[in-house]
């Protein structure tokens, strides 16, 4: 027995000289030497030269945070100065990545598992130069060796740690170029005082874009978009950005957490960020949770800019030119390689007067992204809308950048839709807008539609706005994947009330007169003009007992009409028993079929056509005097030259017996029929004056007029 404890006494011994020896060994080499054999083993694994240029060194100590027996054995921390990681050959600089130093400790127990646990790595000065040619090569793609099957080992590292650095990017294939500087505050800010400062920044952004109400709007919009998550830890570093976006000038600052944490999402990492391209702004606030994975950001999130379309080169949203604008909501976002999902939450801002908000989710799915969601305002002014179709000022198209020259001789808009756009993303989002004001002499109220975008193809389906105490529903259908875009529309207008029409025109005050109307047509184009220029369907509208005058037409900015009222009737206001029309579209080109007008003085008939292809009028008014009571109207009249200059003038008397033998012959029996479904009751149950109008031409022939004698 005594011999056996002596044996297993030396065993023992040996076994803790041995470890001595060893730990000795560890803790006394020179860990310099290894790194040749590091340098070749890394540069293998990444594909490219890398290499430890200064000292390299082990300390040990031991981790109280730890349990158990990896509390007692010692951790290993080794720290790499100067490390140098190249670039591919066919790069402009020859290095990727220098630091001054890497730390980072490493459990020696994990080992035993097949584990390498790094609990946090911390990264010196780091400088990145990160390009990426028209090719598609970047210099952060690395090329790894081939696996002949699974590892056996994982890896489990926690966070990184940084310090101040600089990183330059230069994106040829996304015409990107930017250097950003990074920075170590003087002290850490807390999350609740960066939020204050970023929210009175945006603000005073939103001001200088969009007004002193854009900025009355996002103040009363922090509550709605306050994020739910909140970052363990304060600011520690600031960054500074300058450069340029796909030829846009770039330049932006902001403020991050100190370490971030790679696979834990109990310890979200603040970002905030306020970014200026060009004259679009875009400001962030918010944390960024488990980044290995690109799990998840909750942010606030402010836009501002002078039109949401140049917002496109940015975010890759297809969204419509517009004013000056000014937005606030909340960002949460779930980042994934293939299929990342953002949702703009309870954000309200401005554009231009009208004020909007909602709700929007973007997914980046196949086969392309798509856009849905839920948009309101409270009160949209109808000259924001000028710019969906390049109705809107001068002024307005450049301080939105449109750089289209509109000719000075055509009147109708020539901008071009940008359905290249069309095809980024697709889109399913309604709109409901409560009150819409042109000014005081127009009311528009209550629009709502449905909006689709798909593969190219824009729908606004259905379309629905109260007019002047009426309604307008219908369709319109845009196919941008064809070139030129294809066109449809088909609108029906009912009750809409001429007092209310025109309620800064005394005449009208006492009219319990009404509008009715249908449109149908088809077009090819790319522009206002060009699908006008194509048109093909009809036109059809009746008013009664209404009143018109030179100054009802300047005021409604009808400047042919105005003229032409002018010369028959002067400036009196003329009362109309019933305003028939019926237009039909064959190429651009507007016929006449119908186009009667009934006054208490005259049966005015107006027979031609309107060329929208060459913008020319070729125009007959002919006035049938009921009695011998207004000599001026014995004279017809002709329009004559461009929706631009029109030519007003007086005919000969010969052409009276004409237009009065086309009323005698009865050939208006068939248009009128055609009008006959809109003579709608009017909601006051007042009689409709069209109604007999339109009987007596189909069944009664009019007689013409007794020629007077020339005076």
């Amino acid at each position: 027995m005594k011999r056996s404890r002596k044996v297993l006494s030396w065993i023992g011994g040996i076994l803790v000289l041995l470890i001595a020896v060893i730990i000795i060994v560890i803790a006394t080499f020179d860990w310099n030497r290894a790194k040749p054999f590091i340098n070749d083993k890394v540069s293998q694994a990444i594909g490219r030269p890398f290499e430890i240029q200064g000292d390299l060194s082990v300390h040990w100590q031991r981790e109280p945070d730890q349990g158990g027996l990896a509390a007692i054995v010692p951790w290993p921390e080794f720290v790499a100065q100067q490390i140098h990681i190249a670039n591919p050959d066919w790069a402009r600089n020859k290095q990727f990545a220098t630091l001054d130093a890497l730390r980072f400790r490493l459990s020696p127990l994990a080992l035993l598992a097949h584990r390498i646990t790094i609990p946090t790595v911390q990264l010196v000065q780091p400088n990145i130069d990160l390009q990426r040619d028209k090719q598609g090569r970047a210099t952060w793609d690395f090329t790894l060796p081939q696996s002949t099957g699974p590892s056996t080992w994982t890896l489990d590292l926690g966070a990184i740690g940084f310090d101040r650095g600089h990183i330059a990017l230069d994106d040829a294939a996304s015409s990107v170029q930017l250097q950003v500087n990074i920075e170590p505050l003087q002290k850490t800010i807390p999350y609740d005082e960066i939020v204050a400062q970023q929210s009175a920044r945006a603000r005073d952004e939103a001001q200088k874009t969009a007004g002193g109400n854009a900025k009355k709007t996002l103040t009363n919009a922090q509550t709605e978009s306050e994020p739910k998550t909140r970052p363990t830890s304060a600011y520690a570093f600031a960054w500074q950005a300058k450069g340029s976006y796909q030829g846009t000038p770039l330049s932006g600052d902001g403020k991050t957490g100190g370490v971030l944490a790679l696979q834990r999402n109990d310890q979200p990492f603040p970002v905030q960020a306020d970014v200026h391209a060009g004259d679009s702004h875009i400001a962030l606030v918010g944390t960024l949770t488990n980044p290995m994975h690109l799990a998840a950001l909750d942010l606030r999130l402010w836009f501002s800019g002078t039109s949401m379309a140049k917002l496109y080169p940015l975010t890759g949203l297809t969204l419509p030119d517009t004013p000056p604008y000014a937005t606030e909501g909340r960002l949460i976002a779930e980042l994934h390689k293939n299929n990342s999902h953002f949702s703009y939450q309870n954000f309200r801002g401005r554009v231009g007067g009208s004020d909007l908000g909602g709700s929007l989710d973007f997914t980046t799915a196949a086969p392309r992204p798509k856009l849905t969601g839920k948009l309101h305002s409270q009160l949209l002014q109808f000259s924001d809308l000028g710019s969906l179709v390049g109705a809107d000022s001068k002024e307005q198209k450049q301080q939105r950048g449109d750089t289209t020259a509109q000719p000075a001789d055509k009147a109708l808009p020539v901008e071009p839709f940008r359905t290249d756009r069309w095809k980024a993303m697709d889109a399913d989002v309604t709109f409901t807008g409560a009150h819409i004001v042109r000014d005081a002499s127009l009311p528009i109220d209550n629009l709502s539609t449905h909006i689709v975008l798909e593969d190219g193809k824009l729908h606004l389906d259905p379309l629905s706005f109260g007019m002047a105490g009426g309604n307008v529903t219908g369709l319109i259908h845009l196919d941008g994947s064809q070139a030129p875009m294809r066109g449809r529309m088909d609108l029906k207008a009912r009750h809409l009330k001429l007092k209310e029409l025109f309620p800064t025109f005394q005449a009208m005050n006492t009219s319990f007169g009404e509008i009715n109307g249908d449109m149908a047509m088809s077009s090819n184009g790319n522009s206002v003009a060009e699908l006008l220029a194509t048109a093909d369907g009809e036109v059809k509208l009746l008013m009664n007992d209404g009143a018109i005058s030179k100054t009802l037409l300047e005021t409604a900015g009808l400047n042919i009409g105005n003229v032409v009222i002018g010369k028959l009737f002067g400036d009196k206001t003329v009362k109309i028993n019933c305003a028939a029309s019926d237009l039909v579209a064959t190429n651009g080109v507007f016929q006449t079929k119908l186009f009667v007008l009934d006054t208490e003085d005259a049966i005015i008939d107006v027979d031609g056509n309107v060329n929208f292809a060459t913008e020319r009028l070729d125009l007959d008014i002919t006035p049938h005097t009921k009695g011998f009571r207004v000599f001026s109207l014995r004279s017809p009249l002709y329009v004559k030259g461009t929706l631009k200059n029109p030519d007003v003038g007086v005919h000969s008397a010969g052409l009276i017996l004409r237009g009065g033998g086309a009323l005698a012959l009865g050939i208006f029996a068939a248009p009128a029929a055609a009008l006959a479904p809109l003579v709608v009751p009017s909601r006051g149950n007042q009689e409709n004056a069209c109604q007999g109008v339109l009987e007596q031409m189909r069944g009664t022939k009019v007689k013409a007029p007794a020629q007077p004698k020339a005076k």
